[in-house]
């Protein structure tokens, strides 16, 4: 796997080596010694997996304190833009996003570090995504920060009027009046 840095630290592209013929294909998802070796020690617990439709945005999510998760994400199936929002107050990069496209012919994956929102927007017809978190899901940590937040500078490549999310999610502060690291 080849593990390309972000203009955020701590953020990281990772592009596995494809072996591909007539059969199909084999890749390596999740090689511990190797990923230590270049992003450090990071002890994944629990694996999840989401099917959504077209124009599907679920995030900007995260947890508060100690419930704060690091996540390796990929697509399985379909293709979203995937963007992680650096919510570290005393960083010098706060406010500031990395996105990238991930789509089941890139096979890519995204790491993005404890200490980061987190969203994706599906845009094929529909898409399986998959994710390693390090934290379990605890319900009185989660936060989030809208989507639409004209200070992140976020170039969502649909419509707004065809974005589908949650009734919770519109609800969300923007980063000025949210809870951060």
């Amino acid at each position: 796997m080849e593990y390309k840095k972000t203009l955020i630290d701590g953020v990281y592209v990772i592009e596995p080596r494809v072996f591909s013929d007539a059969r199909g294909y084999f890749m390596e998802t999740w090689k511990q010694a190797e990923f230590e070796e270049h992003i450090g020690k990071v002890d994944f617990i629990q694996d999840n997996e989401s099917k959504s439709a077209y124009g599907v945005l679920r995030g900007l999510h995260y947890q508060k304190g100690e419930f704060s998760q690091a996540k390796l994400v990929r697509v399985i199936k379909g293709r979203v833009l995937d963007v992680a929002v650096d919510i570290r107050r005393s960083s010098p990069t706060f406010g500031r996003h990395v996105s990238v496209e991930l789509t089941e012919d890139n096979k890519r994956q995204f790491f993005i570090p404890r200490g980061f929102a987190h969203g994706f927007l599906v845009l094929s017809d529909e898409a399986i995504f998959a994710y390693k978190v390090d934290n379990v899901y605890t319900p009185q940590a989660e936060a989030g920060i809208r989507w639409d937040d004209s200070a992140l500078g976020i170039g969502w490549p649909i419509d707004p009027k065809d974005v589908l999310t949650s009734e919770k999610d519109l609800r969300l502060p923007l980063l000025s009046e949210a809870e951060c690291f």
